[in-house]
This record gives C-alpha cells, structure tokens and sequence, in this order.
C-alpha cells in the first residue's frame, strides 16, 4: 500500500535521522584515529601548561595516538583560544580553558572575539588550585599582615609581578587590594615563566602565582610563600601555608583549568573525551600527581562544567567592575 506523501516523508526523514546518529555513534566509537591537538593559551611553564601535559601523556598511552600540546601564549590568552574557536568542530582540537579565558576575560575585554559559552562546548575541568603568593627571600615581609602593612605605609610603592593582564593572578592580587584597601603596583608579564624567572632573580620582589607552577621554587626556598588564596588550607606539601583570608575574612579566589572543544564538535565525541578524561582524574596515581602540586582534581560532566564556567563568570564580573580592572 502506498503511503501520503506527508507520511513518506516523516519515514524518510526519520531514517535519515537514526542513520546521522549511527553514523555519529560509530565515529566516537573509533574516535581518536589519529593525532590529538590540545591548545594552551600560554607559554610552557604554567600551571595549565602543566596539567595539561600531564593528561595529554596519559592519553597518548590509552588512545594509542598521539595528544600534542600546543602552546599559543600572549595577549591574555585570546589569541590562543581565539585559534580554539576557528579550528574545526571535528574532535582533533581541543582548547584549555581557565579561569582567565573563560571566567574573566568576557567581562574584562568588551571586544572578545569568543564567546565561552557561544562559540565553545564544554567538556570537563580538569583541576581547581588556590593560588599563592610568593616574594623573593629578600622581601621583608613574610605574611599577608606584614604585607598590607608595608603597603599602607607607602602607598604606591611596592610592586607585584602576574602571569598578565586579566588572569586569575592579576585580579586575585587586584581583589586582595580592594578588601585590604591598599595599593601596590601591578607588573604585567607576558605568561606565568617569565614573571618567576624575575623574580627568582630579584628583579620583581612580589608576585601571585599558580601553587603548580611556584611549588619547585617554594620548596627548594628559592621563594617564600605567604599565603593562599583559597578558603581553604592547600593541599600537600603546602598545607602549613596560611589563608588570606585568616588575615582579610570572606577574601576567597582559585584557578582552574578544563577542557573545552569547538560549538560544533558532536557530544557525542564530547562525551568519549569526558568519560576517558574523566576516569584518568580518578586514577590514585593522577590524582596523586596532582595533589604533589598543591592542586585538587575537579571532573565534571560537560553540564556540569558548564554550570560552573557561568558561575566563575559571574564572580569576576562583579570584581572587574568593583575594582575598575581594564586590560593591558
């Protein structure tokens, strides 16, 4: 019996429609088949640099095909996510998003050329970090107290060191300032490397950092640490390092850094990069690795992820317009 036309086409339509699943389905089963392309948007050496690389080896090994790390660094890592956004939707480049790309970024610079939740697919963070300040051996102060101090006897006269413009080292030292109300000079870098290899040479005395990407120079006492921004005590090895907010109360700031893909790419390769990513920030020896870096892994579900990406957004929204933080 011959079917309606209309009825025809709803079969049609319908059978095209499980066949493009099929078809999307089968393409993640295989999903990678050849090499991987995740894009940092900084130089080597920071602590999104540094997870990363610690993930893409793990999955190089469980893919059986090579993760390549891809530095882009500079201009408050637009450039870099800016290449993330243009590269196409089909899986084999992914972006690192931070808290500095994604959480700060689209309130800091009213010309964005991406839009976090627009133009990207959320797939999972990888870690949640406090961040740190550290000084140079020869710095006089050695806590946050005896630093606020200094600050308002000389206003405008100390000077600290960040990762750049709009990071999650800058404003945290910029929301440091405004609770505790003083003044300190902001010296912009371009990435986190070369702001610690300053300061390891006396040339900045002062500088808010990753724990990851401090953690070696703190340890070996080529720096001193004076506090953490989060809530919360850091992990170990930096656990007896004090809060700033047991010396400025409600103070609270942290870093992060996920994986995010093109708008385009299928959920279903998204969901395969999650669920493997995922299980690799279960295993006890990742985490450990993570841990040995004073950071905490932080698997989402790309909802999930999402949620929180809104959320950091929101939060340094409020702190750009409250402090008046204009790019560099």
């Amino acid at each position: 019996m011959k079917l309606p036309r209309r009825r025809q086409f709803l079969h049609l339509a319908a059978g095209a429609a499980a066949l493009a699943a099929a078809s999307r389905f089968a393409w993640a089963q295989t999903y990678p088949s050849r090499p991987v392309r995740i894009i940092v948007p900084f130089p080597p050496g920071q602590a999104a640099d540094i997870f990363t690389r610690l993930l893409a080896e793990r999955l190089t090994e469980i893919w059986k095909q090579q993760v390549i790390v891809d530095n882009k660094g500079g201009g408050g890592g637009i450039p870099g996510t800016e290449t993330g956004k243009l590269a196409a939707p089909d899986g084999y480049t992914l972006l690192v998003a931070t808290s500095g790309t994604f959480g700060v970024n689209p309130s800091l610079y009213p010309d964005l050329p991406y839009r976090p939740l627009v133009d990207f697919k959320p797939i999972t963070n990888i870690i949640v970090a406090p961040l740190v300040i550290v000084a140079h051996p020869t710095f006089p102060a050695n806590t946050v107290a005896e630093l606020i101090e200094m600050a308002k006897k000389e206003p405008g006269k100390l000077s600290y060191a960040s990762a750049g413009p709009g990071t999650a080292q800058h404003l945290s030292m910029e929301l440091l300032k405004l609770r505790a109300k003083i003044d300190i000079e902001h010296i912009p870098y371009k990435g986190s490397g070369p702001a610690m290899a300053d300061l390891l040479g006396g040339h900045v005395k002062l500088m808010m950092d990753s724990t990851a990407s401090a953690l070696n120079a703190i340890s070996d006492g080529r720096i001193k640490a004076l506090a953490v921004t989060t809530a919360r005590h850091a992990p170990p090895p930096l656990e007896k390092i004090p809060t700033i907010a047991e010396t400025v109360p409600g103070y609270a700031s942290a870093g992060w850094s996920g994986l995010a893909a093109p708008r385009q790419v299928p959920d279903e390769i998204v969901n395969k990069i999650n669920a493997d990513v995922t299980r690799l920030l279960r295993d006890p020896a990742i985490v450990r690795m993570i841990e040995d870096r004073a950071s905490v892994p932080d698997p989402a579900t790309p909802a999930g992820f999402t949620a929180f990406i809104e959320k950091d957004m929101t939060t340094w929204a409020e702190v750009v317009k409250a402090t008046g933080t204009k790019p560099g």
